[in-house]
């Protein structure tokens, strides 16, 4: 089943004196139990991109056309659209999990009015115990003691298994998780990305993935999109795009990234040659 589909997806930014297209006629689309990644450098309109398919930009600022449809419809219209959409057929997993969450309310005060979106029918007692239970499913420790905490209090790979927990209590069909391990130490990393795969082996979930990180798209992804200066340069399954790519910027990508080579330790051996010398 046909998940998002994207036709022909402009983005125009409105600035004082000038328009900027950030995103230049991009085309896509994502199935059921797939994930889709768009790769790129900071700039390079991936983010923005993703933004766009919410309506998490503003109005006065950003002129969007094209298609881009959830669920069969077409959010690029009313915002009433995406609306009904948003914490229902679809979700973000935000890049910053410092940041993403009140710092003033509790984990489990914003958990449950994140389960309630979808389930407004639950009571006090039912969303507490769908919330617990959505915190053991992503792996949080003691999650009756988390549930009471306040951001400031979690590390951040704990915050970001809670927001990918409030993602998972819409039951969307799509996420979209836009740099969702960049701001946590690699190997905190490597384990929210493997809670990703083990979510969508048991859900089906759909999963667009935006990242500037080619190892991360490797793991992840079943097709690659490389975007630059808004537009698409190259896609196609993921072991055609990172272990033959065609076009000059992803091969500059690929070239960037470094290599482990034969150890080698001259502030050990360099004093005793130096020392033998003057033997």
């Amino acid at each position: 089943m046909r998940v998002l589909e994207v036709t022909d997806l402009q983005v125009e930014l409105l600035t004082g004196t000038s328009v900027v297209r950030a995103v230049d006629g991009v085309s896509f689309h994502i199935d059921e139990g797939e994930t889709v990644t768009i790769i790129g450098e900071s700039g390079s309109g991936k983010s923005t991109t993703a933004m766009a398919i919410l309506r998490l930009l503003p109005d006065d600022l950003a002129v969007i056309s094209g298609e881009a449809r959830i669920a069969g419809q077409d959010v690029t219209g009313t915002r009433t659209v995406i609306d009904k959409l948003r914490g229902r057929a679809v979700a973000l997993i935000p890049q910053d999990p410092m940041t993403a969450l009140n710092p003033i309310r509790t984990i489990g005060r914003q958990m449950t009015e994140a389960v309630r979106i979808k389930h407004p029918d639950l009571n006090k007692a039912e969303a507490k115990a769908r919330a617990l239970s959505l915190m053991e499913q992503v792996h949080i420790r003691n999650p009756a003691k988390q549930f009471d905490a306040y951001p400031h209090q979690l590390s951040g790979g704990m915050l970001q298994r809670v927001l990918i927990a409030m993602a998972v209590s819409t039951d969307a069909d799509l996420i979209i998780a836009d740099e969702p391990t960049s701001a946590l130490d690699v190997t905190v990393q490597a384990g929210i990305l493997d809670l990703l795969l083990e979510l969508q082996e048991q859900t089906g979930i759909a999963i667009l993935l935006i990242t500037h990180d080619l190892g991360v798209a490797r793991l992840m992804s079943d097709r690659v999109h490389v975007m630059k200066s808004g537009a698409f340069v190259e896609g196609g399954p993921v072991t055609d795009v990172v272990d033959h790519p065609q076009h000059p910027y992803t091969q500059k990508l690929l070239g960037a990234i470094p290599e482990l080579g034969p150890w080698e330790d001259p502030g050990v051996t360099a004093p005793l040659v130096k020392e033998a010398s003057h033997g």
